[in-house]
């Protein structure tokens, strides 16, 4: 029996970091573009290879803060596939649900940091992916992002959650499948907690219609399509949670951001152990954020992922940093 089992890609990130670049971006500071000198050696500062991907990352900082998880996703026979079933195991995810598959390469980005912030150079190829026949006897289902050919999965999955009366479902949808909005409300209707960034969130309810940025009306449309627990991350900014009861917003911690990729996982990780354990929704904003923190706040290889303790003394050491009401 599993606390959590997350179902999406497992990725093999090589993180690079560039100082000889420019960025060229509007007179609002916006819509930048990250430029290089073409035709030429571009040096680099770092780099290192991990483990990556929503599912993967969400598995493993789950394991973590004290939940027993495991992982449904697809790996090509290859080199790297191998390299993630090996990274899995360390972190004491179980990958009994791990497939190969032999037609299509295992996925793989290349990250490219500048500045504490990160341009993501990610590969995707249609696959085939199959639910599994027997799936593993669980407490809650954290379902993010596949590559092309998702819908199969993605149907037998909503089928069998709605014979399960105790399953909770965490949707954090990845980029492929919110290209697909009507697929991306089928989920929808049947979350518990959806987590999406702020650009996430806004493609999904101002499409077709004027953009919005408030808080509230993003979490109240996003609870109208069904989801019962809204959380949308904004960045360096903090992050907003609404649950039809009440919405709350809360700060970054004051900490140096050394890099950002991992960080919406990171928050993720936090955020649904919290809702897991019984906490309510401000604590899960701060436990959120704080594992969020610790993984902008440090580099290399081996993701900064916090345990209880950690989590808790994080929030201690920032507790003027509180949930607030929106208003």
């Amino acid at each position: 029996m599993f606390n959590i089992v997350t179902i999406g890609d497992a990725v093999i990130d090589t993180h690079v970091f560039i100082d000889d670049a420019s960025l060229e971006c509007d007179y609002n500071h916006q819509n930048c573009q990250l430029c290089l000198t073409y035709a030429s050696k571009i040096p680099i500062s770092n780099s290192w290879q991990s483990l990556g991907g929503n599912a993967a990352n969400v598995a493993a900082g789950i394991k973590n803060l004290g939940l027993k998880s495991a992982i449904v996703t697809s790996v090509g026979n290859d080199s790297n596939g191998k390299i993630i079933k090996e990274e899995l195991k360390k972190q004491k995810v179980d990958t009994k649900f791990l497939s190969l598959d032999k037609k299509v390469k295992t996925r793989y980005s290349v990250v490219l940091n500048f500045k504490n912030e990160r341009t993501i150079l990610s590969y995707h190829q249609k696959r085939d992916y199959y639910f599994p026949k027997k799936f593993p006897k669980t407490d809650w289902v954290y379902y993010t992002s596949l590559s092309e050919g998702y819908e199969n999965l993605q149907a037998q999955m909503l089928s069998w959650l709605s014979q399960q009366k105790n399953i909770h479902l965490v949707y954090n949808p990845g980029s492929v499948q919110l290209k697909n909005l009507d697929e991306t409300k089928k989920v929808l209707a049947q979350t518990d907690i959806l987590i999406l960034n702020l650009e996430e969130a806004k493609q999904i309810v101002s499409a077709g219609s004027n953009q919005t940025e408030d808080p509230r009306v993003l979490i109240q449309e996003l609870l109208r399509l069904g989801a019962k627990e809204v959380a949308i991350t904004n960045g360096a900014k903090g992050a907003w949670a609404g649950n039809g009861q009440k919405a709350l917003e809360i700060s970054s911690f004051p900490v140096t951001v050394i890099s950002k990729t991992g960080a919406g996982d990171a928050f993720s990780s936090g955020y649904v152990a919290a809702r897991f354990y019984g906490h309510d929704l401000d604590t899960a904003l701060k436990w959120g954020i704080a594992n969020s923190c610790a993984v902008i706040s440090s580099a290399g290889p081996n993701k900064n992922f916090l345990n209880v303790q950690e989590t808790k003394k994080i929030i201690a050491q920032f507790s003027s940093v509180e949930p607030k009401l929106i208003n």
